[in-house]
């Protein structure tokens, strides 16, 4: 499939688990004007059924004062690594505001992405932040490049029953089919290792980690709800254990 299709541009968004996050710092030069700098730090990310990219950052740093400030964000996703020339992949820089959250579906769809942050997700000066996209940049390579709306980039609403019924499927079939969850990624995605687990689903996709590798598998039809969801798994492994 073309790299510049909407439905790539979600796909990319949903694969990575780290993006380039660009604020408005504010800062003082030599001379002692006051303004702000363009800043750019790396962050890791989670990104949830809407689009909408979950963070969860500390108040000591820099990008996090520059929110406080000025919630206007930037975040590129970087889908060229392992290019022999990276100007030819894809790259999406999502334009919106990043603001404070609270919720706990979200603060679970972030640690199931990112286990490791469970240590300090906790500490008092870490908050989560939802960055409510606005539109997107696209280069999709050598003059595929244009601005996408958020109508374009989701055309409809993510299904409420999938949504919340995740944090069971993503449970269930951890806990109960784990070998199932292993087959995934070693035959319909012929990655290597073990302890696959996985960290999401939304309708288009499941999202995988072992260690520090993540991958995405895309379901064979977009499903509405936990009934669909099931269905499609049972598929995936009948299709893995042909393999």
């Amino acid at each position: 499939m073309s790299e510049d299709t909407p439905y790539s541009v979600r796909n990319l968004l949903r694969r990575l688990d780290r993006a380039a996050l660009a604020t408005a710092l504010p800062v003082q030069n030599d001379t002692g004007e006051n303004g702000t700098w363009p800043y750019a730090s790396l962050v890791l990310v989670a990104v949830d059924h809407d689009l909408a990219p979950i963070l969860l950052i500390s108040d000591l740093a820099e990008h996090t004062k520059a929110i406080r400030g000025d919630n206007r964000v930037s975040l590129l996703f970087d889908g060229t690594a392992g290019l022999d020339q990276p100007l030819t992949g894809a790259r999406v820089s999502l334009v919106g505001r990043a603001v404070e959250t609270d919720d706990e579906r979200l603060k679970r769809r972030f640690l199931a992405r990112h286990p490791d942050a469970a240590m300090y997700a906790g500490f008092k000066d870490f908050h989560f932040f939802k960055v409510v996209p606005e539109r997107a940049h696209l280069v999709a390579g050598f003059g595929k490049i244009r601005w996408l709306s958020m109508a374009e980039l989701l055309p409809a609403p993510p299904p409420p029953a999938l949504v919340s019924a995740e944090d069971g499927i993503v449970t269930h079939m951890n806990d109960d089919h784990a070998d199932a969850v292993g087959l995934y990624a070693s035959r319909l995605l012929t990655l290597p290792g073990e302890g696959w687990r996985m960290t999401g689903i939304d309708q288009e996709g499941i999202d995988l980690r072992a260690g520090g590798t993540i991958a995405r598998l895309a379901l064979p039809t977009p499903v509405a709800g936990p009934d669909e969801a099931r269905k499609a798994l049972i598929a995936l492994v009948a299709k893995a254990r042909a393999a």
